[in-house]
């Protein structure tokens, strides 16, 4: 009985100084050993074998990136308008040793100076600015966090803006704000519409005016050209005529047909005399036909 009992208790020594001594690193962790409470090592992923009773695990860092939220609290513009600002941390153990002795609690002082910066920051700014400015509140938050976390083994990432919420009364003066720009705007952009077409439409009553004018002088231009071209022609083939008149009256005949041509057109004149005017004065010798062919011909060769 009692050599069961010495077996069980030596077991059960075992076993615990197993558990001591056998420390088992998951990925991505890092564990802090003291020996006899004062700092000896880091321990990585793996499986690491410590003494017993003298080295003990006293802090366990997670190295991956770890988001931590960031208290919306208030915070006082440029303008002195209070608006309630939260946002989130992005963060990194980089040294275990240095996150472990350099701060008591890192995350806590980390979050305390991203708020405490955060509001010197939306304080540098007006109200009207601070949703436009997010990109660079972020960037200088980030910038002074480094600085201070440097010492502590962390590295700050990136901090992100979620929420700017102004109080009610300036969110409805905001709106009747944006809603007079937005009208200001179609205003704008009508008047400039119905000018545009304005001048659209004169442009072309203009351009209208001056094709017409155009195609009013070039059929000026074509008329008084055919009007030209015509008279040429008409002149051309009386001066043809006559040349074909005089050829003819050149030949063998030709006086005698001249004279029975004149008689002719004496006998159809002298036909016609009372048939437009009511009264009229002939020469003495109008029937006589013979002499005034005579005279014809008298005046024909003196223009000769």
């Amino acid at each position: 009985m009692e050599t069961l009992v010495v077996t069980l208790v030596i077991a059960l020594l075992v076993i615990v100084i197993i558990a001591k001594t056998a420390v088992v690193v998951p990925q991505q962790m890092a564990f802090i050993v003291e020996r006899l409470g004062k700092f000896s090592g880091t321990l990585h992923a793996g499986f690491h074998i410590l003494i017993p009773f003298l080295d003990q695990i006293r802090y366990k860092h997670n190295l991956k990136e770890i988001a931590v939220d960031v208290a919306e609290q208030v915070c006082i513009t440029c303008d002195n308008v209070q608006v309630t600002v939260d946002g989130v941390l992005y963060m990194q153990t980089i040294d275990p040793k240095l996150a472990s002795y350099g701060v008591s609690n890192f995350m806590f002082a980390i979050t305390q100076l991203a708020q405490t910066t955060l509001r010197s920051e939306i304080g540098k700014i007006e109200l009207d600015r601070t949703f436009e400015e997010r990109g660079t509140i972020n960037k200088s938050v980030v910038e002074e966090l480094d600085k201070a976390t440097g010492p502590w083994g962390v590295k700050v990432l990136r901090y992100e803006i979620k929420n700017i919420t102004p109080p009610r009364d300036v969110l409805a003066a905001m709106e009747k704000q944006m809603r007079a720009e937005r009208e200001k705007r179609a205003a704008i952009l009508t008047s400039e519409g119905e000018r545009d077409a304005a001048i659209n439409l004169a442009e072309g009553r203009k351009q209208q005016t001056i094709k017409e004018s155009e195609a009013n002088r070039q059929l000026q231009i074509n008329e008084a050209e055919g009007a030209a071209s015509a008279i040429l022609a008409r002149a051309d083939a009386t001066a043809d005529g006559i040349r074909k008149v005089a050829d003819a009256i050149k030949q063998a005949g030709g006086p005698e047909a001249v004279q029975l041509r004149v008689a002719e057109h004496y006998i159809d004149a002298f036909a016609n005399l009372a048939k437009t005017n009511n009264t009229m004065i002939v020469p003495s010798n109008v029937s006589d036909v013979a002499s005034v062919i005579a005279t014809a011909m008298s005046a024909a060769k003196r223009v000769s």
